[in-house]
């Protein structure tokens, strides 16, 4: 049975790629995430499952254990924005020390090891579009975009075996994710859910020899490029306001970007990972809201006069 290493496990797209590989079936599957109460909270219907390890990928000693003993890394461990920003020292350990002691220990040890990491296309400018065949212009990029593509390059100078997957704005969790408000309202982007966002890694598992020494974008392609601010009405419609989303419109800069992607068809021909839709995104967000009656309610004059 071939191993299997997700590091930020306890996130939202973490969740669901040990969903899909227990639904496999055919891995032993290692969970490593910071232990906290999220962590825990989200990790324990696992427990008897998986292997759990609460620990930190910049522990050296920790990551050679664990990589030395996996046939595969899927590596989902990020500091997201806005976090990302404000503790820039912090980004730089988890998107370039985690990864170094990634690529030391499969170098030494453990050299047909697979790495699937997870970048993202906020490494393009500031254009509409963004696509994998294009040099990406560093001067200009945010901390979290430029460790992301740091990190890229010290990957495919370094491995064998590597597959990196760039992923676009996820819609996912709306309790626990700030960061989906951190794009301007009039951006037109195209982005992803959690489902297949993580469906992709674990389907790319199938195919390494087609995806070896490749970068992808994932996207959820035409029916996933929208304008962002219609997923402000349709979070505050379904969902309603609430302080998260107050605070985050308010105070954070929107400096996260999502540009329209020219060839998130290409990864979808190889490994068939779309299943999910916009339309199946809101609908869950109506589902979790249902109970939100007040807080749908006082967000109606807000859609109102978004919409005038």
């Amino acid at each position: 049975m071939k191993k299997v290493l997700v590091t930020g496990a306890s996130g939202s797209i973490g969740l669901n790629v040990i969903k899909y590989l227990l639904s496999e079936g055919k891995y032993e599957i290692t969970a490593l995430d910071l232990k906290n109460k999220k962590s825990i909270n989200n990790l324990k219907r696992y427990q008897r499952r998986i292997n759990i390890i609460y620990g930190d990928v910049t522990d050296e000693l920790l990551m050679t254990s664990l990589v030395r003993d996996h046939d595969y890394i899927i590596y989902l461990a990020s500091v997201m924005p806005p976090l990302g920003e404000f503790s820039i020292k912090l980004g730089e350990l988890v998107e370039y020390q985690g990864i170094q002691n990634v690529i030391k220990t499969i170098n030494y040890y453990n050299e047909n090891c697979h790495l699937i990491y997870a970048s993202t296309t906020s490494v393009y400018d500031e254009s509409l579009t963004g696509s994998v065949k294009e040099r990406i212009k560093v001067k200009g990029l945010d901390n979290f975009s430029l460790n992301k593509y740091n990190a890229e390059n010290l990957i495919s100078k370094r491995l064998k075996h590597y597959t990196i997957l760039r992923v676009p704005l996820v819609l996912g969790n709306i309790k626990k994710e700030p960061f989906i408000y951190n794009v301007k309202k009039d951006s037109i982007i195209e982005v992803t859910t959690n489902i297949d966002a993580a469906y992709a890694f674990v389907q790319s598992l199938k195919y390494l020899d087609k995806l070896n020494k490749k970068t992808f974008n994932i996207g959820l392609g035409q029916t996933g490029v929208v304008k962002y601010d219609e997923i402000l009405t349709n979070i505050l419609k379904y969902y309603g306001i609430s302080m998260r989303y107050i605070l985050s419109r308010i105070f954070l800069e929107k400096s996260y970007k999502s540009p329209i992607l020219r060839d998130s068809d290409e990864l979808d021909n190889i490994i068939h990972y779309r299943n999910d839709s916009l339309y199946n995104y809101y609908r869950r967000l109506e589902r979790i809201g249902k109970k939100r009656v007040i807080q749908k309610t006082l967000a109606k004059p807000i859609i109102y006069f978004k919409t005038k």
